[in-house]
């Protein structure tokens, strides 16, 4: 048995409201409003509404109105909005398409015709909203999938260096909260929340071009000579090598995040960085975020070639710029958030 339809009759006039529900009554339950205010609570509200007939000249707020809020919190897109007219101007009902009602039915009305064609509205609704949701499931699954390939790829380095596991976890960590005190403190550097995300999840694959890197570079317990360091630089083309080959694995706006970040984490305020001796804000705030913290973790933890160092000593190299120049505001706001780890 089909899911129960619920017509909403939005007109001020109740003989017209009254005709209208007696053509619907015997198969849909009926809501009717007397006016626009009305009409938006109810659609508001919690209640499932199949399609709305929608009366245009009103008091108080008009079918226009009413058409303008739907618009504003996305009803227009899953309800039908049938316009019921007798007299209104071509211009009135050009604004009521525009707005997103899908059809004009003129008073007076052939019953038969009049309740099919709601009908028909109302299924080819109900099946393209269906159709939506299946597509929203397969979305989400598949952007779950995408995350764990990140997460796969992330434990790879952890596998390959030895000095990558934790470290893409706390620079992940590191790099949500910067951007985030970043976006409160510097309008210029503001960037949505879902943004943010996006960046600290991609931010994990900013060494997966050391998975290039030799062993004998990788993980030297000593100071690398100059020519191995020049290769070492290479993780960071290598890395957007790799990235570019799974472009189409990864979701767009983390694959366009982990391949600047990847290629640019290196680089300095003053553009003494590699691999493309960017500058100032040449450089994406995304991949200053991440090379501070980068840096920040690097000096806290042990490697091969080196003990950890107290975050208090790890602040005053990098604010000293024993580490190479960075953004001043962006060092400002990792004081603030270091204060927190």
């Amino acid at each position: 048995m089909g899911k129960e339809k619920t017509i909403l009759i939005v007109d001020d006039i109740e003989i017209n409201r009254l005709l209208l529900a007696e053509v619907f009554s015997d198969d849909c339950k009926i809501l009717e409003a007397a006016d626009g205010k009305q009409a938006i609570d109810i659609i508001n509200s919690d209640i499932e509404i199949s399609a709305v007939l929608l009366d245009l000249v009103m008091p108080e707020v008009s079918g226009i109105g009413v058409l303008q809020e739907m618009n504003r919190t996305g009803k227009i897109r899953r309800i039908p909005v049938l316009l019921i007219t007798a007299a209104e101007s071509d211009e009135q009902l050009l604004e009521g398409y525009n707005l997103g009602a899908v059809d004009v039915v003129r008073k007076p009305f052939m019953t038969h015709f009049l309740k099919c064609r709601v009908n028909n509205m109302i299924d080819l609704y109900r099946h393209r909203n269906e159709l939506e949701e299946i597509v929203d499931q397969q979305v989400a699954r598949l952007n779950e999938l995408n995350r764990s390939l990140v997460e796969k790829l992330a434990t790879i380095i952890e596998f390959r260096d030895c000095e990558s596991g934790e470290h893409v976890k706390r620079i992940c960590g590191l790099t949500r909260l910067l951007l985030t005190e970043l976006s409160d403190a510097c309008p210029e550097y503001r960037l949505p929340a879902e943004e943010i995300e996006n960046v600290a999840r991609a931010s994990v694959l900013h060494d997966i071009g050391k998975i290039s890197i030799s062993d004998i570079i990788l993980n030297k317990p000593g100071r690398l000579t100059k020519e191995e360091f020049e290769i070492m630089k290479q993780h960071t083309l290598k890395g957007c090598e790799i990235l570019e080959s799974m472009s189409n694995l990864l979701e767009p706006a983390i694959y366009r995040y982990s391949y600047d970040i990847c290629r640019h984490h290196h680089e300095r305020w003053d553009g003494g960085g590699y691999p493309d001796g960017l500058r100032g804000d040449e450089i994406s705030i995304w991949a200053q975020a991440v090379s501070v913290a980068d840096v920040y973790d690097a000096l806290t933890s042990v490697r091969v070639y080196k003990g950890a160092y107290s975050r208090e000593t790890a602040l005053k190299m990098i604010a000293n710029g024993e580490c190479g120049a960075f953004n001043p505001k962006v060092l400002e706001a990792f004081q603030k958030i270091a204060e927190r780890l």
